[in-house]
C-alpha cells in the first residue's frame, strides 16, 4: 500500500440521504479536486473554510451542487492535506464523483485508510486509532461514551505511568551494570521487589478489566427458559421494554427461538426467548424444547422463570437443578402480583413481568452476576480489546519471572532479559513497536472511508 499518494472515498454510510461525504486526502488532494469540480470564482483553499462549486458531467453539465472543506496539513485527520466534498446524498452522485476522483489522480482507499495514515503520521496512537472503529461500530450510548474516552487517550493514559515506572527500573539496573566500577549505588533486591510488586499489580488490575470490558465491547446473551405459560415472553418484553414476542394464556405459544438486542447498563444484551420446556408428543413443540437446551448451552447466563400462580409441580426442583447445571443462572418467580400458590426459594428473585415489580432488582442482579465488580471497573477505567488484554498478560508473565528471579538472586543481566520482555508488549498495545502484519489486521476490520 503506497501511504504517498493522494485516497477517496465515499465517508458516509451506503444508501440515500440528505449528504453525502466524498473524502481525498494525501498531496495532491487540491489538485484532484480543482479537476473533477467547478468553481464559480476560482478555487479559493482557506484551511477550514467552507465553499461552494459545482460537480459537472461528462459534457460539462452540472450533475450537483455541493460544498467543498478544506483541512489543511497537519491540522487534519490524516495530518496530510484533505478536502471533503459534500454532495447531495443520492448514490448514483457519489459513486460518480468518486469515479471521477479515481481516473483524475486519487486512488480507491482501503479499509481504514485514512486512519492508518493518522497513526503512521503521529495523529493518533494506536488504542486511539482503534477507538475510532469502536466508536463507529458502537451500539449503545454506553459503548459510544467508552469509545469516545479512549478515543481522548484514556488507554494511553493509563499505560503511560506503567510503562514509565518499568523504564525507571529498567534504567536502574542498567546503571548499576554499566557504572559499576564508579561505586553508583544499586538497588537491593528488596526495593527491586517492592518495584516490581506495584508494576505486577497494575498491570493484572489491566489486564483484569478486560472481564467487564469484553462484556461491554461483544455484549452478552441471555436465554429465558421454564415451564410453558411460566411469563417467558411477558419478561421476554418486559426485558426489552416493547412487545415483540407473542403472549397469551395458552400453554406453549412459543414454539421457536424468538431473538432480541436491549440494553442493560449499557452493555449490549442478546436475550432468547425459548420454548417451554416439557414433555410432548407434539413434534414441532419438541423441537423447540431442544432448541432450548441449545440456546442455554450458548447463553452467557440463562433466566429460569418459575410461575407463582400455580402449585409446584413435583419434578420442578429437578427440573430447576438441571437447568442451573447448564451454565450461570438465575432462579426469577414470576406473577407475584397473582395469589401465590407457591412459594419462591430464596435465592429466587421475585418478579411481576405483567406489573414490572421487581425489574429493576433483576437488572442489578443480572449485572452482578455477568460483570461482579463491574462498576468499579467503570469507574476506574477497563480496557475493552481482546489485543491489549492478551498483551498485557505477556507482559506481565514476564514481570512474574522478573520478580522470581530477583528471589533467586540471579545476576541483574537476566532480569534485565525479563523486564525488556515486559516492555515490548506495553509498546505494541501504544503501536511503538507494532509489526507491519498486525497494523494490517488492525485497520482491515475498518469501514471504507474513515
Amino acid at each position: 500500500m503506497n501511504l504517498n499518494d493522494t485516497i477517496a472515498a465515499i465517508s458516509t454510510p451506503p444508501g440515500r440521504g440528505g449528504l453525502g461525504v466524498l473524502r481525498l486526502s494525501g498531496p495532491d488532494s487540491r489538485s484532484v479536486a480543482e479537476r473533477i469540480l467547478r468553481f464559480p470564482t476560482g478555487p479559493r483553499w482557506r484551511p477550514w473554510t467552507v465553499f461552494l462549486a459545482e460537480l459537472p458531467g461528462h459534457e460539462g453539465e452540472t450533475v450537483d451542487e455541493v460544498l467543498v472543506t478544506f483541512f489543511e496539513r497537519p491540522r487534519s485527520y490524516t495530518a496530510e492535506d484533505v478536502v471533503e466534498i459534500s454532495c447531495h446524498g443520492s448514490p448514483v452522485v457519489l459513486h460518480y464523483a468518486l469515479e471521477r476522483a479515481c481516473s483524475n489522480g486519487a486512488r480507491p482507499a482501503g479499509p481504514g485508510e485514512f486512519t492508518l495514515r493518522a497513526f503512521l503520521n503521529g495523529r493518533l496512537d494506536l488504542p486511539r486509532a482503534e477507538a475510532v472503529r469502536d466508536l463507529i461500530e458502537a451500539t449503545t450510548l454506553y459503548q459510544a461514551k467508552v469509545a469516545a474516552r479512549q478515543l481522548r487517550g484514556s488507554v494511553s493514559l493509563r499505560l503511560a505511568p506503567l510503562k514509565q515506572s518499568l523504564l525507571e527500573l529498567i534504567s536502574l539496573l542498567e546503571a548499576g551494570i554499566d557504572f559499576a566500577e564508579d561505586d553508583v549505588p544499586v538497588a537491593s533486591a528488596d526495593q527491586i521487589l517492592e518495584r516490581l510488586d506495584s508494576l505486577i499489580d497494575e498491570t493484572r488490575r489491566l489486564a483484569d478489566s478486560y472481564a467487564f470490558g469484553r462484556l461491554v465491547h461483544h455484549g452478552i446473551t441471555i436465554a429465558i427458559v421454564g415451564r410453558p405459560n411460566a411469563g417467558k415472553s411477558s419478561l421476554f418484553n418486559r426485558l426489552l421494554e416493547r412487545d415483540r414476542a407473542i403472549v397469551t394464556e395458552i400453554p406453549g405459544t412459543t414454539r421457536d427461538m424468538v431473538s432480541e438486542t436491549a440494553s442493560l447498563e449499557g452493555i449490549p444484551v442478546r436475550l432468547l426467548d425459548t420454548a417451554g420446556i416439557r414433555q410432548t408428543a407434539d413434534r414441532i413443540e419438541a423441537l423447540g424444547v431442544e432448541r432450548s437446551y441449545q440456546a442455554m448451552a450458548e447463553a452467557d447466563l440463562t433466566l429460569i422463570v418459575m410461575d407463582l400462580s400455580v402449585p409446584a409441580a413435583p419434578d420442578d426442583p429437578a427440573l430447576f437443578e438441571q437447568l442451573r447445571r447448564q451454565g450461570r443462572s438465575i432462579l426469577v418467580a414470576n406473577k407475584c402480583d397473582l395469589p401465590r400458590q407457591a412459594e419462591p426459594p430464596a435465592e429466587a428473585s421475585v418478579v411481576s413481568a405483567l406489573t414490572g415489580v421487581g425489574l429493576p432488582q433483576l437488572r442489578r442482579r443480572i449485572l452482578d452476576e455477568i460483570a461482579p465488580g463491574g462498576l468499579l471497573a467503570a469507574e476506574t477505567g477497563f480496557i475493552t480489546s481482546a489485543r491489549h488484554a492478551h498483551l498485557l498478560r505477556e507482559s506481565l508473565e514476564s514481570l512474574q519471572n522478573a520478580r522470581q528471579a530477583v528471589l533467586e538472586a540471579l545476576p541483574h543481566e537476566m532480569i534485565l532479559v525479563d523486564l525488556y520482555a515486559a516492555l515490548q508488549p506495553i509498546d505494541s498495545i501504544t503501536g511503538a513497536t507494532t509489526a507491519d502484519d498486525i497494523l494490517h489486521r488492525i485497520f482491515s476490520t475498518f469501514c471504507i472511508g474513515k
